[in-house]
């Protein structure tokens, strides 16, 4: 008999990796502030909560998926939260993108009423959610990690138990990290290939079989072309990553000159009020400065 599992979060990702959960035979709880996004997966079978004590008075593993700490935070701590109702022997994964520190402290805290929580983000867009093939880097206590390994199997094809708690986070921080350097080059290079006469579509043919290549240059170039700056995270969401990896690297007196550098567009971004959009739209920065837009082709 397959545990209960309780989801709490069912934006764009957590209703994908909710519906793989349910489809693989775990009897499932579902909650969200949405009711739109609980009805859907009632109808395919999963329980729908009316409250945050619902999940942890029916289900012994509850998964977060949440958009930041302070929504985390506030489940599990704030009032009519998981903690007061909470028994010993539950454990909570936590896959949303957080901070070291905090899931250190909430994993401490959990663990004097005899909870495990793990951190767990993930890292895939929404197709690799929807198709159970996303990328999970676990932190926290082994024995936990192994007894709700088969529950992370329906949502992941790459789970790796980085250690300790906290460990997950900083795996994820510096994935994107990586990515959003990338991410922050192709905004500056884009504007200037155009602005020095090239064709931004035989640019990314180009750098897409090039030694340039990266991730983060084919899915947002290919966005930036066709003027799609919607679709992915909000950099307003995305900037923490940033700005905990300076605050990591500032706490062990090390230098990050390409992080940082990558940090000043982002912040130029936000500043010029593109939060709500996606990291793509640090393009306009340069494009702005240099006079240049860069588009397909009619």
């Amino acid at each position: 008999m397959k545990e209960t599992v309780g989801f709490i979060g069912l934006g764009s990702m957590g209703k994908r990796m909710a519906a793989n959960v349910l489809g693989k035979g775990f009897p499932l709880w579902v909650y969200d502030l949405r009711a739109e996004a609980c009805n859907d997966l009632g109808r395919q079978g999963a329980h729908v909560a009316e409250n945050l004590k619902d999940i942890v008075l029916n289900c012994n593993w509850i998964v977060l998926s949440l958009p930041d700490r302070p929504a985390v935070e506030s489940v599990l701590f704030g009032e009519g939260g998981l903690e007061s109702v909470l028994r010993e022997g539950q454990i909570i994964v936590d896959c949303g993108t957080t901070h070291p520190d905090f899931t250190r402290q909430a994993a401490s805290t959990l663990a004097k009423r005899g909870v495990a929580l793990l951190d767990a983000p993930v890292t895939g867009l929404e197709s690799r959610a929807e198709a159970g093939s996303l990328t999970i880097m676990v932190g926290g206590d082994e024995g936990a990690f192994k007894q709700v390994l088969p529950l992370l199997e329906t949502m992941g094809e790459i789970i790796v138990h980085m250690g300790s708690s906290g460990n997950g986070q900083l795996m994820k921080i510096t994935n994107n990290v990586l990515y959003n350097i990338s991410v922050a080059a192709m905004a500056e290079m884009l504007p200037l290939a155009v602005r020095l006469g090239l064709d931004p579509e035989k640019v990314r043919t180009v750098v897409g079989k090039g030694s340039g290549q990266s991730f983060g240059f084919d899915f947002f170039s290919e966005l930036v072309l066709k003027r799609k700056f919607s679709t992915g995270f909000p950099m307003g969401i995305a900037f923490k990553d940033m700005a905990a990896v300076i605050e990591k690297a500032d706490e062990q007196k090390v230098p990050l000159p390409v992080a940082s550098a990558a940090m000043q567009t982002y912040k130029m971004a936000l500043a010029q009020g593109l939060g709500e959009e996606s990291k793509g739209a640090m393009v306009k920065v340069w494009e702005k400065i240099m006079g240049v837009e860069v588009r397909s082709k009619p």
